[in-house]
């Protein structure tokens, strides 16, 4: 994805650390100031067996030593999370890992399309997408790093991904954005994916996913390498909503 970055640790950080679910196990040196940043981006699956498992990209996956049971339940989210591996048996997974600590995002499903509501319900506020580590399309989700502004500390900002219904290319879709009125204050960011199962199958192909959306300079887009995801969890979980800095629906 070819723009600016503006990454900043810091507010990665406090992403991270909002009410993180903290393995206390794990903690075994206070001390390690590489405990504060996450080291990757996983989806937090749970296989037929009811095996709790991490997907880390299209052909990764890492099975928790210290984690026998979702944190989330059934739910397939995205997340956040700190890990090491370590030399143990990983058995049908690609690695074996001590969690460190694990936090979920804002995990939702392509929004309905609701024709000429659209505009009302999802909102045509601004963002700045932010070109990150985080900012990524795989697994079948397109996580995204966004930054606002905001004031109430009480409205929940709503984002959501549309169709565009472009009819020459079925793989571009929308970012939406609506403040709830809520457009004035300081600049944060929020993180959120988007499970990418209504577009078209790609049959095994790398194509370009086109997202478009409403910058404060205007309609901006970028181009992410996509590819359907290859295997998928043995039910189909639902969506869930998680924490951030960004008080989200």
């Amino acid at each position: 994805m070819k723009m600016k970055s503006t990454f900043n640790k810091r507010v990665l950080i406090a992403i991270a650390a909002i009410g993180s679910v903290c393995l206390q196990s794990c903690l075994d040196d206070d001390d390690d100031r590489d405990l504060r940043f996450p080291n990757a981006l996983v989806t937090v699956k749970t296989d037929a067996d009811q095996t709790v498992y991490l997907q880390l990209d299209d052909k990764t996956t890492l099975l928790p030593t210290n984690m026998t049971k979702s944190p989330y339940d059934s739910k397939e989210v995205r997340a956040l999370v700190n890990y090491k591996e370590v030399d143990a048996p990983s058995s049908i997974y690609t690695r074996a890992i001590h969690i460190n600590w694990i936090d979920s995002i804002l995990t939702k499903p392509i929004a309905r399309d609701l024709g000429e509501e659209n505009d009302a319900v999802y909102g045509t506020d601004p963002v700045e997408i932010v070109n990150d580590w985080v900012t990524i399309a795989e697994d079948g989700y397109l996580t995204l790093r966004f930054r606002t502004v905001r004031g109430d500390y009480n409205t929940k900002h709503f984002v959501n991904l549309l169709l565009s219904k472009n009819p020459e290319n079925p793989y571009e879709v929308e970012f939406r954005h609506n403040a709830k009125g809520d457009t004035y204050g300081r600049a944060v960011d929020g993180l959120v994916a988007f499970k990418l199962d209504a577009l078209p199958d790609t049959e095994g192909k790398t194509v370009k996913l086109k997202l478009k959306w409403e910058s404060y300079s205007g309609e901006k887009s970028a181009e992410f390498d996509y590819c359907t995801r290859k295997s998928v969890t043995p039910e189909s979980p639902a969506a869930t909503s998680v924490r951030n800095n960004l008080n989200l629906q």
